[in-house]
């Protein structure tokens, strides 16, 4: 991700001013409500679903028009950071301004989650977009509830039974991922971009898209004109049943595409690298996206916007 070096510069100087300063009454670490930062809002709502009425979270990437692939950390950003006690980033590869605003001011009592790590996977993950994957809330969930109880441990068994209920309250989310699977196992679909294919896969789906065409779009390089040519022929020849495409970035070619699955009488879904808000919680968003994709399936509805 391009990084300009003022910005770089304009956050570590935040950042460094922010570690020198004396910590503030409700810091949280004993009674008060704990400062917590989610990379993009959608682990942002998870903090606070977990941490109720003892945490206050902010998220740094919200704006459904800000492409996250190439946001830029700013003094803001610094500032925000260097007053969490504990932070929810993606990683692999997702949002390395994290590290950036992090590394110039670490703090021993920063608790940082990186979900990447947290559920074992490589640096060179190649799809980047977790949180499409069913396993990674809950996980996340869990591991926030070790570490806001690590801060205050009075109320672990708060925290504990937050995370046990936010994990039952995903059930509509993976049944709907399951009853499509167990009715449209196989249904080929093509996409723009990987965002929501962890949960493609989860529901069966056949992502018939070349991968080399959704990682260069997804990285913002000029797809082969053959990947390109491929994706067209799925749409033009009727060869799979839905488009599923990246609202929050578009471009002329992602445009074309969404156009010409639509003269083709191919509904479209759209998927989204932040949660929408207002209005969506992460379940109801996920569920939103499931029911979105059956639509799409079940009665070549268009989902354009959620």
């Amino acid at each position: 991700m391009p990084r300009s070096l003022a910005v770089i510069l304009a956050a570590a100087a935040v950042l460094a001013a922010a570690a020198c300063a004396p910590a503030t009454a409700g810091s949280g670490g004993s009674g008060g409500r704990i400062p917590a930062v989610g990379a993009e809002n959608q682990y942002a709502n998870v903090i606070s679903q977990v941490g109720g009425k003892y945490v206050s979270a902010d998220a740094i990437m919200s704006n459904p028009n800000t492409d996250p692939h190439v946001f830029e950390a700013s003094a803001s950003v610094a500032t925000q950071v260097s007053a969490a006690q504990l932070v929810v980033q993606n990683g692999a590869g997702y949002d390395t301004f994290m590290d950036t605003v992090e590394n110039a001011a670490p703090s021993s009592s920063r608790r940082v989650i990186v979900v990447q790590r947290l559920l074992g996977l490589p640096d060179d993950t190649p799809n980047p977009h977790l949180w499409y994957k069913p396993g990674t809330m809950p996980a996340v969930a869990r591991a926030v509830a070790a570490g806001l109880a690590a801060i205050q441990p009075a109320h672990a068994s708060y925290f504990r039974a937050r995370a046990a209920a936010f994990i039952r309250s995903l059930a509509p989310w993976t049944d709907a991922i399951a009853a499509f699977r167990a009715r449209y196992a196989g249904t080929p679909v093509a996409t723009t971009e990987p965002v929501a294919d962890y949960m493609l896969q989860a529901a069966g789906a056949d992502n018939m898209t070349p991968w080399a065409l959704q990682a260069d779009i997804m990285n913002g390089t000029d797809p082969s004109a053959q990947d390109v040519a491929a994706e067209r022929g799925l749409l033009t020849g009727h060869k799979v049943r839905a488009l599923v495409y990246n609202q929050q970035v578009t471009d002329s070619l992602t445009q074309s595409f969404v156009a010409l699955a639509r003269s083709n009488g191919i509904p479209v879904v759209a998927v989204y690298e932040t949660m929408p808000a207002p209005g969506y919680d992460y379940q109801s968003w996920m569920l939103a996206e499931v029911q979105a994709l059956r639509h799409a399936v079940a009665g070549k509805t268009s989902t354009g916007h959620l």
